[in-house]
């Protein structure tokens, strides 16, 4: 390690040389009470001496002099952005030696730690061009050097990240709908960004140097750095969020010990999002970096990546905002069914169970995404899950929103589903003909009505016979509705005959009073 020379070095030379000189002096106004206290600072054989004191003081001084400088020494090693090591953050790189450039970089890297209020643009704008300046610097440095950081370099630019990144985002205005309910309004930008922008460039490549040993970078990005890091994903600025999400995938990728604790941190976000606040700004980008880590996922799955799907995944559909991350959403559950092909029926009974009864638009989405997991789904999952699944789906061919009603008869039109519906007609044919029925006779959308009878059409050239049995059926049960509604129409005809022809009040009559009001 080269020693950094001062510009006065016969300052520093003379400043040494007087220690010894200022320590007599303090000592030497001490009063000296007996010649015991003498022997303190005496090695000698005769204590009376004063030869041999004088002496025996400045040996005492040149002892604690030397000490001085062994802790100035271990000192400056242990902190070497400190002290007499200090490098001028100023320097260009290019203008200090190669064994120089890390304790540069240390030196940028404190003074990039400094924070500026950017809310007032007006305010330290030559510090802030400063700043944004070394922060150039230092990424083409890191950039363009292949250099091996040192241990006081990785918790140096940490320590800077840090500093510039964990931040209370501002309150956001009264009254404000999450995110997705207005998907109109114009997204909030952070003024600070001309700086963050570079710091998570800085970090991105620092956790992509491919020269970083994990085991000791893992000292400072521990646990509390990876918890900050992840709450960073509610920022409202989307640019941020991108970021974000390039700089936690690159960290899951590198940091293999970090791994359980950034997939616990992401699903305790989850929870408290769908339980709790259902305001969070992170969702997508979060499901985005777990599309890939599902697809890495080792054979057999573990009982905890189960959990995380039925905990975590299939919740997230209960939300008003779903919308905003459905499609992240969509293929990480067809990730995991395409991993084990057995948890399509858990997933479809969630589906289910969350399944949208008045938003029309939540409805849209959940019958694409059911489309794509009965792609995937086997013969033997079918038959678990046809009957409630069919019985919802009817409720959509009969729905009196087009859309809805025109999405359902789609999954007809796909060759899988279709070739599943038909193997297992005898049991799907009966719950889906009443509404199918209805859909032919009087639907008032034309589209829904011609999909509906090529619907028809198609279990006709299958099986006819069974066409036939469910038409019967339908007009008994109708028969049957019809006379429930004929007896229960009479039963309310009597009812008012009796009550109108009945009763006969007696104006003044106690007891008549009495009766109507019990």
């Amino acid at each position: 390690m080269s020693i950094f020379v001062p510009e006065s070095p016969g300052l520093l030379l003379a400043a040494n040389s007087t220690i010894p000189t200022m320590l007599k002096q303090i000592l030497a106004k001490i009063p000296r009470k007996s010649t015991k206290s003498n022997q303190t600072y005496s090695d000698g054989n005769n204590p009376t001496s004063d030869v041999n004191n004088n002496g025996s003081f400045a040996n005492t001084c040149n002892v604690i002099s030397s000490r001085l400088n062994v802790v100035k020494k271990m000192s400056s090693s242990i902190f070497p952005t400190s002290g007499n090591d200090m490098i001028q953050p100023h320097l260009p790189f290019k203008d200090v030696q190669n064994s120089d450039k890390m304790k540069l970089l240390i030196s940028k890297l404190n003074l990039c730690s400094n924070i500026y209020d950017f809310n007032d643009q007006d305010k330290d704008t030559p510090a802030k061009d400063q700043k944004r300046q070394i922060l150039i610097e230092i990424l083409d440095f890191l950039v363009s050097e292949s250099t091996k950081l040192t241990e006081p370099a990785m918790s140096a630019i940490c320590k800077m990240c840090g500093a510039n990144l964990f931040r209370q985002f501002p309150p956001k205005p009264n009254g404000c709908s999450p995110r997705g309910e207005s998907e109109d309004d114009d997204p909030w930008f952070d003024p600070a960004w001309t700086h963050l922008q570079l710091v998570y460039e800085i970090l991105l490549r620092f956790v992509s140097f491919n020269s970083l040993d994990p085991k000791i970078a893992k000292i400072y990005l521990d646990h509390s750095f990876l918890l900050k890091l992840l709450s960073l994903f509610d920022s409202e600025d989307p640019r941020e969020r991108e970021c974000l999400k390039s700089v936690l995938h690159r960290i899951y990728g590198k940091f293999m010990v970090h791994r359980p604790f950034i997939r616990t941190g992401v699903s305790n976000i989850i929870y408290e999002f769908v339980f709790e606040t259902e305001k969070h700004n992170g969702i997508a980008e979060l499901l985005e970096i777990f599309g890939s880590v599902i697809s890495g996922f080792a054979l057999p799955l573990k009982k905890e990546h189960k959990m995380f799907l039925s905990r975590a995944l299939i919740p997230l559909h209960k939300p008003k905002s779903v919308g905003v991350y459905h499609h992240q959403l969509t293929y990480c559950v067809v990730q995991f069914i395409e991993k084990e092909p057995k948890l399509t029926s858990v997933v479809i009974n969630g589906l289910l169970k969350y399944w949208p009864v008045t938003s029309s638009q939540k409805q849209l989405m959940f019958l694409s995404e059911l489309e794509e997991l009965l792609e995937l789904i086997r013969t033997d999952e079918f038959e678990k899950i046809m009957v409630p699944l069919f019985r919802r789906i009817s409720c959509c061919l009969d729905s009196y929103h087009f859309q809805v009603a025109e999405r359902a008869h789609f999954l007809w039109n796909n060759e899988h589903i279709h070739h599943l519906i038909m193997c297992n007609r005898q049991v799907i044919m009966p719950i889906v003909f009443s509404s199918l029925q209805r859909n032919s006779k009087n639907h008032w959308n034309r589209t829904v009505f011609n999909h509906t009878q090529n619907v028809m059409k198609m279990f006709n050239e299958v099986d006819e016979p069974l066409v036939l049995s469910c038409q019967g059926k339908f007009e008994e049960d109708n028969s049957a509705t019809k006379a429930v509604a004929e007896r229960r129409r009479l039963t309310w005809e009597h009812l008012e005959e009796v009550a109108g022809g009945g009763f006969r009040p007696v104006v003044g009559s106690v007891s008549a009073t009495c009766v109507v009001s019990c």
